[in-house]
């Protein structure tokens, strides 16, 4: 069975509706979000960046996973399939895709400062100053701040030089380390890099379908599935 891994960006989750900082001018109430997105920021000003990363939780609760998420699910019925997603949201689980990482962490989970290994999902999403771990020290979001360690990336490096299928959705390849999980794929995996904007850098041996995630996804899914000669009902 092929092995296909799937690196998806902010621009797989536009069409549910969840802001893309980096396409918009990369503000929160004036506030830029490298500036609300730190330890840094935390310390100085928790209930900041509480409010920031419980707005962000409602709107993914209140959202929903769109066909591109969906139409990913259809791969997995004849392939090992295996998705790295940069996005905190859960709308590859909700769509039902069944492996995948979140490098960046997850908007639904909190964990503790003093021990990153104690982690659970929040009821509801508001988080508060009430809510704390085991030593008693509020909980923050479980999210991988900027300046902090990527602890998925060494899983995500393996499954993508096993891959025999890489397929790259609404990601600009400008964020490391996630932007450098091509490198690792081998020279004849099947490459697809899926986003509407133009994508600088060297594209050689991608297929670029530079269509929005939900056209583009269905695009290169029925095109995997005919090479392979897979008819669906």
């Amino acid at each position: 069975m092929k092995n296909i891994v799937v690196l998806t960006g902010a621009g797989i989750s536009k069409e549910s509706g969840i802001d893309t900082f980096r396409d918009s001018d990369g503000l929160w109430e004036n506030h830029r979000v490298e500036d609300v997105a730190n330890f840094d920021s935390w310390v100085k000003d928790p209930v900041l960046v509480r409010n920031f990363y419980n707005e962000r939780r409602k709107q993914v609760i209140e959202a929903s996973p769109n066909q591109a998420h969906k139409d990913l699910v259809r791969l997995e019925k004849h392939f090992n399939v295996n998705i790295i997603t940069q996005n905190i949201d859960d709308f590859h689980e909700r769509a039902g895709s069944s492996n995948i990482i979140h490098l960046h962490g997850e908007i639904k989970k909190v964990q503790s400062v003093r021990d990153p290994d104690f982690v659970i999902e929040l009821e509801g999403w508001e988080l508060t100053e009430n809510d704390k771990d085991m030593y008693g020290e509020p909980l923050r979001p479980h999210i991988v701040w900027f300046g902090e360690a990527v602890p998925m990336i060494e899983p995500s490096i393996e499954l993508c030089q096993n891959a025999d299928i890489f397929i790259i959705i609404g990601t600009s390849l400008a964020v490391y380390p996630a932007a450098g999980l091509i490198h690792y794929t081998p020279s004849t995996a099947k490459k697809y890099l899926i986003d509407p904007n133009d994508v600088k850098g060297d594209l050689r041996g991608i297929k670029f379908v530079q269509e929005k995630a939900s056209l583009g996804v269905k695009r290169v899914v029925d095109e995997i599935l005919l090479e392979n000669k897979i008819f669906e009902n």
